[in-house]
């Protein structure tokens, strides 16, 4: 078809010029909003009927005097802290640990590519994943102080079945974007599907898995800092005493050596999946 050429003598030309969107797209468009908007108010409304807006008109002033109490921190309550800033590290660590053990098999039975069923076993697997990644570490930790008592196993538990969602997911999509040719080429030579997975799979995956689990370790180092305020031991459980007795110099040491430790660990975490990648 013989293109039109736009001219002052061909005004009729405009009416093929395009446009980014249809008239009914950007009426879909203007109802999403619509119902955004509504969605908000509504939410507002919900939100204010139990707020008592004198307490937050007075929150600038209490968050001063407190910030006031706070200062100067308590730097003699930091060798105290050593014990339990070294269980909240070993909590953060075992976690990922054990969380890294069950998603493994977890991704590759999720995976579509590696699955012996993706009728049954391929469902399941994401149901695990998606279970573990909806319920949130301190909820985790709730459970498990109550089924195995408070203490250091309840916060390493905690930590592991919350990793398996993470690990699992972005590990089984790194499975499915493995090249095929590879694996292709291995099985040309006459090679079981144990042999495929291990000599074509894994080797691709590889640096992902380690990136993935750097990165999962450095958030659960920061998730394990406050699975102390539900029992599950490590430095939050000093925090949660602290607050509880009003010590704001010793919270406020508490909250420096937690941000030291997250930057420390953020740093660590970047660096080796950097020199991973």
């Amino acid at each position: 078809m013989k293109p039109t050429l736009v001219t002052p003598d061909a005004p009729a030309a405009y009416a093929d010029v395009w446009t980014f969107r249809t008239p009914r797209t950007r009426l879909a468009l203007w109802c999403g909003w619509l119902a955004l908007v509504a969605l908000f108010v509504y939410c507002w409304q919900v939100m204010n009927a139990d707020t008592m807006w004198v307490f937050v008109a007075d929150a600038p002033t209490q968050a001063v005097d407190i910030g006031s109490r706070m200062w100067p921190p308590s730097l003699s309550y930091l060798p105290e802290l050593m014990k339990p800033l070294w269980d909240t590290l070993n909590i953060a660590t075992l976690g990922t640990l054990g969380g890294v053990l069950m998603a493994v098999p977890v991704a590759f039975l999720a995976a579509r590519n590696t699955t012996p069923s993706s009728i049954l076993i391929r469902p399941l697997a994401l149901w695990v994943i998606v279970a573990s990644r909806s319920i949130n570490s301190l909820i985790w930790a709730l459970l498990l102080v109550a089924i195995i008592g408070p203490g250091l196993l309840a916060g390493v538990v905690a930590i592991a079945l919350r990793s398996i969602g993470f690990v699992g997911k972005l590990l089984y999509e790194a499975i499915e974007e493995t090249d095929i040719r590879q694996v292709e080429a291995v099985s040309a030579t006459g090679a079981s599907s144990m042999q495929q997975l291990n000599y074509a799979i894994v080797p691709q995956i590889l640096p992902a898995f380690w990136g993935i689990t750097m990165f999962r370790w450095d958030i659960n180092i920061r998730e394990s800092t406050i699975l102390g305020l539900v029992g599950a031991g490590g430095i939050g459980l000093k925090l949660q005493s602290s607050i509880n007795v009003l010590a704001w110099p010793q919270v406020a040491t508490i909250l420096l050596l937690i941000l030291a430790t997250v930057i420390v660990s953020e740093w660590v975490s970047a660096r080796v999946r950097h020199a991973i990648l």
